[in-house]
């Protein structure tokens, strides 16, 4: 079959498996998290409690997320991630259980919370490192970039389908649907065709496994710049997520239809973000990308902090969306192409405990300076740090960016033929 050059990697039939499944899954995912969101701020109408509550799911993975990595390269990644993908359909039945009975409580969200954060610590290593046995390293960027965009579709989906959802039936129904929604990816996964796993090539040095994916992180510093400014991105930048029950009811004076769009408008410029990066032939300029995304983000966080219109703050989350998730999808696929194969799991590990780890600090501080100076100027701050970071890695560019081909040479000899040759327009047909 022929494919759009942006739709590439779906030429393998495995990672259509996947693509489909998980299209349904996240559209299910975003529901409960937006659904999990107002629940917690209809129970307290607190905002340090909803940053306790992102914290409590994210803090597992900053404390798991090596161990996670370890298993990963350890053993076969697709048995895992079944495994974890019907753990996380089960907490998800298990709260809309206690909602539908009417005997949920505050800490039944926190302890569930906790309990996902902890199979994803296992789980997020395991697909992102999982993607290249799927695609092969050719097709990797246009894998990674296609993820990002069905997550950021079911981004705009989801919390849309939510809103309404909440309003008119409650919390409980989003919480029933995203656990028949796991099934979709379950069954993708049982339908692969895989081949038997082929030995690595035997661990050498002194170091237990747990540390090499930190030792290698340390010894290049383009790959521990890169993953430095996501880390930094999710710690001042992403808690703006947890801050949006505050904007649409307290600021803009909506409900939770309001709420569904706002995040909605976010995972709308998310997918042009990763659409344009999936019709990418090249891994080759990604770091400039990156240092311009950061910067974006933290211009479109202050802007959007200033707005006590809902259409402005609509349109001005856009872009926030756009560059948050730009960023984000760079640095794994500039990681992923830096990375040897052996240590893929556990260096991926790490890259998950800089986008999902630093998150949970981030979103504990800016509810609890929220509740002191207000959401509007937490945000405006978080967007400061931001641009002060991408200053940052942007006076180092040049250094980081010399190192960053070079390692793909190494890890990526296809790249180096790509960067020069012509690129083949992204209208172009693939066999």
């Amino acid at each position: 079959m022929r494919l759009p050059a942006t739709l590439r990697a779906l030429h393998h039939r495995n990672y259509r498996l996947f693509f489909g499944g998980q299209m349904v899954s996240l559209i299910g995912t975003w529901m409960q998290s937006v659904a999990q969101s107002w629940l917690v701020y209809r129970l307290t109408g607190s905002s340090v409690e909803l940053g306790a509550v992102g914290f409590c799911s994210q803090i597992p993975v900053l404390l798991l997320a090596t161990v996670g990595g370890t298993v990963a390269d350890r053993y076969r990644k697709h048995p895992i991630i079944v495994a974890t993908q019907s753990i996380s359909m089960a907490l998800a039945f298990v709260l809309a259980a206690l909602t539908f009975t009417g005997t949920v409580r505050i800490w039944h969200v926190f302890v569930m919370a906790s309990l996902l954060g902890t199979v994803n610590a296992f789980d997020i290593p395991a697909r992102q490192s999982f993607v290249v046995e799927m695609v092969g390293k050719t097709d990797l960027m246009n894998a990674i970039a296609l993820n990002a965009a069905i997550m950021n579709v079911s981004r705009v989906l989801g919390p849309a389908i939510a809103g309404v959802t909440v309003a008119l039936i409650g919390e409980s129904w989003c919480f029933l649907l995203n656990g028949v929604s796991f099934l979709a990816v379950i069954a993708g996964l049982l339908c692969m065709q895989l081949p038997p796993r082929s030995a690595g090539p035997a661990r050498t040095g002194p170091h237990p496994p747990l540390n090499e994916g930190f030792l290698f992180i340390r010894s290049h510093p383009a790959v521990l710049a890169t993953l430095a400014l996501l880390g930094t991105l999710s710690f001042c930048g992403m808690p703006y997520s947890v801050m949006m029950p505050i904007f649409a009811d307290g600021i803009l004076h909506g409900g939770p239809r309001t709420l569904g769009t706002l995040m909605g408008a976010s995972g709308l410029g998310a997918v042009a973000g990763t659409l344009m990066l999936a019709s990418r032939q090249r891994v080759h300029g990604l770091v400039r990308w990156m240092a311009w995304a950061c910067a974006g983000a933290g211009v479109a966080l202050v802007a959007f902090s200033a707005s006590r219109i809902y259409w402005l703050s609509f349109v001005l989350l856009i872009p926030v969306g756009g560059s948050m998730m730009v960023a984000m999808a760079s640095t794994n696929t500039l990681v992923q192409s830096m990375v040897p194969d052996n240590l893929r799991g556990r260096v991926m590990a790490v890259h998950t405990m800089m986008f999902l780890g630093m998150a949970p600090f981030g979103q504990l501080l800016a509810g609890a300076v929220a509740s002191r100076i207000g959401a509007p100027l937490t945000i405006a701050a978080g967007g400061v740090l931001c641009l002060a970071a991408a200053s940052v890695f942007w006076m180092r560019l040049e250094r980081i960016h010399t190192e960053v081909d070079r390692l793909i040479a190494v890890q990526h000899p296809a790249e180096v033929q790509l960067a020069v040759e012509q690129t083949v327009p992204a209208e172009a047909g693939l066999d």
